[in-house]
């Protein structure tokens, strides 16, 4: 049951982000490029529904939910290479994989190459394990815990913030 969930879950995410016009490679290198926020609205927006929805799933007793330990060595070295990935081909995983979907045939090698990535990163996973995860290791952290307030307090924050930049990219035309 949770792997059909999974696979609904993603199709209804396939498209909204199709509908969002996000997996297009101009809205994307207009992101990158800090000129066209229709990504960075769209992915905020997916961050503040996932939070309350996450949030009030686990404050009702649905589902368990704790925050993993937090590593800066993999934060760094995973956030350079989605960065870069993202910069020299346009498009982040998810979005390239909808492009396709789409018949944007141009990512197919970006697509050979993320799965060969994922197939070395699953050879030096113990090597991963060992010598990377161990550095900047905090234990499990979240914002609220560090700041000793309520989960809801933090997305309360969260979203006027959200609603501030679009009201701000609204009247930049971006």
């Amino acid at each position: 049951m949770t792997l059909i969930m999974g696979l609904v879950t993603g199709i209804f995410f396939g498209i909204l982000l199709q509908q969002a016009e996000a997996l297009r490679f101009e809205r994307q290198v207009g992101a990158m490029r800090l000129q066209d926020m229709t990504i960075v609205k769209f992915m905020l927006s997916t961050i503040i529904v996932g939070s309350i929805g996450i949030h009030l799933l686990a404050d009702l007793g649905m589902i368990s939910f704790a925050p993993r330990a937090l590593s800066l060595g993999l934060q760094i070295v995973g956030g350079l290479l989605f960065g870069i990935g993202w910069a020299l081909i346009g498009y982040c995983p998810g979005t390239s994989v909808g492009a396709l979907s789409e018949g944007r045939l141009h990512v197919i090698w970006p697509i050979i190459g993320m799965l060969l990535g994922g197939l070395i990163f699953a050879f030096i996973y113990p090597l991963v394990q060992t010598y990377l995860r161990p550095l900047g290791s905090y234990g499990a952290l979240s914002l609220p815990a560090l700041l000793g307030v309520n989960h809801w307090l933090v997305i309360g924050v969260l979203v006027v913030v959200a609603l501030l930049l679009f009201s701000f990219f609204e009247r930049k035309g971006l």
